[in-house]
């Protein structure tokens, strides 16, 4: 595997390589991203990596500067994973002067994690453009688990006409059905007993809202953010939405996701369950 911190290495070494797939991270890597790479594989001649902690979708008082950085154990990683190139850049690589151009996401972007995270998308939505132009790719992955982000884009690469067919890879979890996360790691030993029961708490909700039906909607999804707040979570929100646009659903037979953030101790998780 190579490794490229700068856009014209990079580029010089992709000239040639065929159908190119793409899996952007932030690094401290887990089988879930693993996986994300082994699904690359299926799409494309050549597999690409970057490994990049951004800052621009990081708010005031969150984790930018306490983010792992573990450069060296995800590359051995992503080589035994047979990832053909990883992008590395510092953040002098990719924004060698101030950002001043920023991808501005529709009102998706304000709405759940929007409304917690402000700022965010706008981050990422930024920084996904970016690292598309450095790659070139024809397809990328993303995970599942972030739904919003797949979402918004999977919409600006349709919107702006991007030549990149957008896979989402299902969640991966561990045998307790908590999904993998690399903020896992600040739980401690108790809280990451009690992580599980964020997965155990929408499939709860999933089987009353077939059983009962979306006009008890609001009443569910209440009923579920007391359930985790009364064992000492701080729920952000528990949310039924349809998949298409995570919207409120309006009628019966829309395709349906299950999306919800909260906070366990120091650390925030979020998770989601397609209906």
């Amino acid at each position: 595997m190579n490794l490229h911190h700068d856009i014209p290495s990079l580029r010089h070494a992709l000239r040639g390589r065929g159908r190119i797939a793409f899996v952007p991270t932030m690094g401290n890597l887990h089988e879930g991203h693993i996986a994300l790479m082994r699904a690359a594989r299926e799409h494309a001649d050549t597999v690409v990596a970057s490994i990049f902690v951004n800052r621009l979708q990081f708010g005031p008082g969150e984790d930018f500067d306490r983010y792992p950085r573990t450069l060296q154990a995800d590359s051995e990683k992503l080589a035994a994973a047979g990832v053909d190139a990883l992008f590395a850049p510092t953040e002098s690589d990719l924004y060698p002067e101030p950002q001043g151009y920023f991808v501005e996401p529709p009102d998706l972007q304000h709405l759940l994690e929007g409304e917690f995270r402000p700022g965010h998308f706008r981050g990422v939505a930024t920084v996904v453009l970016k690292l598309f132009n450095c790659v070139q790719p024809q397809v990328a992955l993303f995970g599942k688990k972030d739904y919003q982000q797949l979402m918004l884009i999977r919409a600006m690469t349709r919107q702006l006409a991007l030549p990149i067919e957008i896979v989402g890879v299902d969640t991966v979890r561990a045998e307790d059905g908590l999904a993998l996360s690399s903020r896992n790691a600040y739980l401690s030993p108790k809280e990451r007993q009690e992580a599980p029961r964020l997965i155990e708490t929408l499939r709860a909700l999933r089987g009353r809202l077939l059983a009962e039906g979306i006009t008890r909607r609001e009443i569910l999804e209440q009923e579920a953010v007391e359930t985790l707040d009364k064992r000492g979570w701080k729920t952000d929100y528990i949310a039924v939405r349809q998949q298409a646009d995570l919207l409120p659903p309006q009628e019966e037979g829309r395709k349906l996701v299950i999306v919800a953030a909260s906070r366990l101790g120091q650390t925030r998780l979020i998770d989601n369950l397609e209906v």
